[in-house]
């Protein structure tokens, strides 16, 4: 008979989250499902943020762009990134989990496939869109690819239709 101590291992659970609502439906589900009541759960919350634009100083009527639009878009998007892990660590408020928090800029499948396997998580959780096969194929699907590429087990919480 296994004891107690092995039974209730540190596990590492990666969670993708970004500002939609599926991301936090998958957060809230790891957090129902994965992490009941054992404290040495390690939650790790994994935003991609996007690179920063590819573009000239020059549009294509001849105007210069300032720095200020640079520094507009970085503002933007580290604002994004803080309200997007405000909301992820409200949803843990009161759980029994130890939660950290990770940043990295880039496309959020080669982060999250690239994250997954730096940290070696025992489970990766992220959120489906839900689109059809028609938008996946225009769009992508982030999901559909870490499920693909990560070499650990992933679980992806469908969205809730209405």
């Amino acid at each position: 008979m296994a004891d107690i101590e092995s039974i209730h291992k540190q596990r590492k659970i990666m969670v993708g989250v970004d500002e939609s609502e599926e991301s936090m439906n998958a957060l809230s589900w790891a957090l129902d499902f994965f992490c009941i009541g054992n404290a040495k759960d390690s939650l790790i919350l994994l935003h991609a943020q996007p690179p920063p634009g590819d573009y000239s100083n020059m549009d294509s009527t001849g105007y210069l762009f300032s720095s200020e639009i640079d520094q507009a878009v970085e503002k933007y998007q580290k604002n994004v990134t803080e309200n997007v892990l405000k909301r992820a660590k409200s949803i843990c408020i009161g759980k029994n989990v130890c939660e950290e928090s990770r940043v990295c800029v880039g496309d959020a499948r080669d982060v999250i496939c690239e994250e997954a396997e730096k940290i070696k998580p025992d489970f990766l959780v992220i959120g489906s869109h839900g689109y059809g096969t028609i938008k996946r194929a225009f769009l992508g699907s982030v999901s559909d690819y870490c499920a693909h590429n990560v070499k650990c087990p992933v679980l992806i919480v469908k969205h809730l239709k209405k």
